[in-house]
């Protein structure tokens, strides 16, 4: 029976004790519903009966975050699985599609990247993100996208392979500048012979290997080899790749010579933060570190944090065969959950460190540490930037969530508009929309705001989101005498709109302020923390509008002028692109270089010259 618990919530103890006691002793899945229906939480069991019921049994055992879920509990709901493995993917699955309140959350949309070693006859060194194909040798994962582009910095130095995409390197006639600055062999204009080539490119692999020292060895023979034959500029090469290599290792923060591949998971918690550090060591080297900030964490919740950020982790990225964490728990089980998982590729989780790993574990929980100061710091700033804005304007201190639109485009041309979204003392990537603008006259920038606007609250009032505190529209009087008959349509009279005007040297800290309810002209002093909030979101909703502009300008361009030309189809085109590298290579190429595209007559190449011209 359930002890006397004055927090559970409709329906009575009656009913829940009901469903406790029809629960199988089965593994599964069960979620906690609230009185309206709502997931509060989703777990795993390996035995649903007993672990259900042990939330409403001792009570006072548990986190003050599950105690207090565990009070507006009105409804229980559970599924059988084969297996507790089986139930760990499903739990992860819910929480990734529900977001649950009382769940532990990391949010991390973007896959990691890769060093991709590709598998042509000359073979590319590229940065790479998404799925991994056969034929390419794949290095990583690194924690970011920077860490991969500094490696294939420091590869070009010593290995100097090439890094130019394939429609470029097939239509080289001379070599580039990387080969004039000895960051490439120039495999395109046949500098280096295939064999050498795929030396350079194995002494790489073999590095990416954490197997330097095979590589030096390597490289130090070759050196005397070409010393004994007198040919000193080849061995002088050598030695500054020699050179260059035992920097590259120098500067490696952390080395090993017991794992090769292993990930350091840290947690840290301080100022009411909870963070999760994760650094990557791959062949034995550093490769960098990452910090989450999981949703839902609170007091006494680490050991949870350190779970939660595993399985939802690893169960969507490649694992390392060892995974170190600075929390004891039952991680011999969850490694085995994680392993069957994983096809059966063996997966340790270690929490007793060594003196090499204890240091890992420092550095990791130093690097969680100066991230939450990092982000303290940051929140303190925001927050000292939105009472000044709130004070400026006069807006309530519940003023939180902020939008922002600016329109772009080149003389009339692919008008795009943006919005972008603060909230919570932060830029929320996540939420920003961008908008194609049709069916106005081109360079109407008035008729474009009120198209996005309209677009963008219709749904909003509607239910499909909500209302921002603050509207900020890059603009003047023009753009607020358009906004506002859209709102007022809208019946959205409640909430605040404010022009942002450059001012009349168009300097950044001369913006006037326009207060659409009153007309009323705003001047903040150029180091007022209000206005910097302001440039703040209208430089990001400027930024994320050109770049939907260009690309969307880009992709017209591209295909336009191809598609009018009669005899071009889709297939011709494409054969164009590639084998020019793009609309300015074609534009470039002359009739006899067009009529040897596949495809493309003497007659055919005369008339897209023609007409491109």
């Amino acid at each position: 029976m359930i002890e006397d618990d004055p927090g559970v919530a409709d329906p009575t103890r009656a009913r829940i004790d009901e469903l406790l006691a029809n629960l199988p002793h089965r593994p599964g899945v069960y979620r906690m519903l609230g009185a309206q229906g709502d997931v509060l939480y989703v777990g795993k069991a390996l035995d649903l009966r007993k672990r259900v019921s042990s939330y409403f049994q001792k009570t006072a055992g548990h986190s003050p975050r599950i105690r207090h879920m565990v009070s507006q509990v009105a409804n229980i709901e559970t599924t059988v699985t084969r297996s507790e493995s089986e139930a760990l993917l499903l739990e992860n699955n819910l929480i990734k599609s529900l977001s649950p309140r009382y769940n532990i959350l990391f949010r991390d949309d973007k896959s990691y990247p890769y060093l991709v070693v590709t598998g042509q006859r000359f073979p590319r060194l590229a940065f790479h993100r998404g799925s991994l194909e056969r034929q390419h040798r794949y290095f990583g994962p690194f924690p970011n996208a920077s860490a991969v582009r500094d490696s294939i910095q420091q590869l070009q130095k010593v290995f100097r392979l090439r890094t130019c995409r394939d429609t470029v390197f097939a239509n080289r006639s001379r070599p580039c500048l990387l080969h004039q600055i000895h960051r490439c062999t120039a495999p395109c204009v046949g500098l280096i012979d295939e064999a050498a080539y795929a030396a350079d490119v194995r002494e790489a692999s073999l590095f990416l290997d954490g197997r330097e020292d095979e590589v030096l060895e390597t490289l130090e023979t070759r050196m005397a080899e070409a010393a004994a034959a007198t040919e000193y500029e080849q061995a002088a090469q050598y030695r500054d790749r020699i050179r260059s290599l035992k920097a590259i290792r120098s500067q490696q923060f952390v080395s090993s010579n017991t794992a090769r591949d292993a990930d350091v998971v840290a947690v840290a918690r301080d100022g009411g933060l909870t963070a999760v550090n994760l650094v990557m060591i791959r062949g034995g080297m550093h490769r960098g570190d990452r910090t989450f900030f999981p949703q839902n964490a609170r007091e006494d919740d680490e050991g949870e944090a350190v779970e939660a950020f595993l399985v939802q982790h690893y169960l969507e990225n490649t694992a390392p065969p060892l995974v170190i964490v600075n929390r004891e728990a039952d991680w011999e089980t969850l490694g085995a959950m994680l392993s069957e998982q994983s096809g059966g590729r063996r997966f340790q989780i270690q929490s007793r460190a060594n003196t090499e790993k204890r240091a890992w574990l420092q550095m990791a929980e130093q690097n969680a540490r100066l991230a939450i100061t990092q982000r303290l710091a940051t929140q303190a700033a925001q927050e000292a930037r939105l009472t000044a804005l709130q004070q400026a304007l006069g807006l309530p201190e519940s003023t939180q969530r902020i939008e922002c639109f600016d329109i772009s485009h080149t003389m009339g041309e692919a008008t795009v508009a943006s919005c972008v979204v603060y909230d919570q003392g932060q830029m929320r990537s996540g939420e920003y929309r961008r908008f194609n603008i049709e069916g106005i006259t081109p360079g109407d920038d008035f008729a474009a705001m009120a198209q996005v606007l309209e677009r963008r609250y219709r749904r909003v009032v509607e239910g499909e989101g909500r209302l921002p505190d603050l509207i900020l529209i890059d603009g003047g009087k023009g753009q607020l005498s358009r906004a506002m008959p859209v709102f007022e349509a809208l019946g959205m009279d409640g909430v605040a709109v404010i022009g942002v005007a450059k001012g009349e040297e168009r300097k950044a800290g001369m913006e006037q302020l326009i207060v659409a309810e009153t007309g009323e002209i705003v001047r903040l002093a150029p180091d007022s923390p209000a206005l910097h909030l302001i440039q703040q979101v209208r430089d990001e909703a400027h930024r994320f509008a050109i770049t939907g502009h260009r690309a969307r300008r880009a992709r017209t361009r591209n295909t336009s002028s191809l598609e009018t030309i009669d005899g071009i189809g889709a297939k011709r085109r494409q054969r164009l692109l590639a084998r020019f590298g793009g609309l300015k290579g074609v534009i470039a190429a002359s009739v006899d270089e067009l009529q040897q595209v596949d495809g493309i007559s003497r007659q055919l190449a005369e008339r897209i010259y023609q007409q491109l011209h």
